[in-house]
């Protein structure tokens, strides 16, 4: 049953990216995000495919669907082990289920801001860790220096600390780095794909929701709720990930341009999210929205089993000091 529901999956994937009319291209690449085209993320994405088929001469055709057009990451994922020509962008969370340390990168403070973290998925320890995930996973990582921005509370209440958040359904990825950082803060983790977000806020399934600034506007959130708390608990650090099988197929020149092109790319996302940030803020202000700004303390005191919880206590430091510069 497994194995028809890959089947499954890839042909629903190819009706979707309309392969009959993509044969001008040597090889095709279809990319999933759950974000939207508005997000500064986004940016990095279209660059991706012009410069990819600008060093390929056409022979590399890459094609973007925002809004989950593909289906939720995981089934993306799934379609890529099966040796589908897709890519997805994706935290290290969802990655953990494969290969263990990804799952550090999705810690509660692990890190702040972009150049630290950048480091760490640039390092000689996170190639160790991407080969094994190709070799065990059948995934290849093209670049994960995408960075979408500190996550924070999305609430329709102050939140001032974790008893402010007790009894409340927050929706979270279902990875258990996620889950466990949500339920140490003092909510109820609810995982939901990001795509159902906006109804269940406004059906009341849930209570809040967390995520990064762009993705609380790319998703009209704004409209769903009234309080913004700049936690910053998850450094949202994502990878652009495909199949390890369609990647070693392609002539090594492709294969190189797919990986530099990816890591430049990801720079002009990361660089024009951080650039972002401070707009986006003073808009949703605007709106109406209340933005406040608390003493962390207290959640990263809360927060700070976790890592031993999952294994992660002597990767953190680790990983920590690397994203120093040490």
């Amino acid at each position: 049953m497994k194995h028809l529901k890959i089947k499954s999956l890839i042909a629903a994937t190819a009706l979707a990216v309309g392969m009959t009319g993509a044969l001008a291209a040597d090889y095709q690449l279809s990319i999933n995000t759950a974000l939207a085209t508005s997000d500064p993320l986004y940016k990095g994405l279209e660059a991706f495919r012009d410069n990819v088929a600008k060093a390929t001469d056409g022979a590399v055709e890459v094609r973007l669907f925002p809004n989950s057009q593909l289906g939720p990451d995981e089934d993306v994922l799934e379609q890529a082990r099966a040796g589908a020509p897709v890519a997805v962008i994706v935290d290290g969370g969802r990655l953990a289920v494969f290969q263990n340390e990804f799952g550090i990168l999705g810690a509660p403070f692990l890190a702040s801001g972009y150049d630290g973290i950048r480091k760490v998925v640039t390092s000689d320890m996170f190639a160790d860790w991407a080969g094994k995930l190709a070799d065990g996973s059948g995934l290849q990582v093209l670049s994960f220096n995408w960075w979408q921005g500190e996550r924070h509370l999305l609430t329709n209440k102050p939140i001032n600390g974790p008893e402010d958040l007790a009894g409340v359904r927050m929706r979270t990825p279902g990875a258990p780095v996620w889950t466990g950082t949500i339920r140490a803060m003092g909510a109820e983790p609810t995982p939901l794909p990001w795509a159902d977000v906006y109804n269940a806020m406004q059906t009341k399934t849930i209570d809040a929701a967390e995520a990064q600034l762009p993705a609380v506007v790319g998703a009209k959130l704004d409209e769903v709720i009234s309080n913004i708390t700049l936690t910053g608990h998850i450094n949202l650090i994502t990878g652009m990930i495909t199949s390890a099988g369609w990647f070693d197929s392609l002539p090594e020149e492709y294969q190189s341009t797919l990986l530099e092109e990816a890591l430049k790319a990801g720079d002009i996302a990361s660089y024009g999210t951080r650039d972002s940030l401070a707009q986006i803020e003073a808009d949703l202000k605007a709106e109406g929205i209340d933005i406040a700004e608390i003493d962390t303390a207290v959640f990263k005191e809360r927060t700070a089993p976790v890592y031993d919880e999952l294994g992660y206590g002597e990767l953190r430091d680790k990983v920590r000091a690397i994203a120093a510069g040490e």
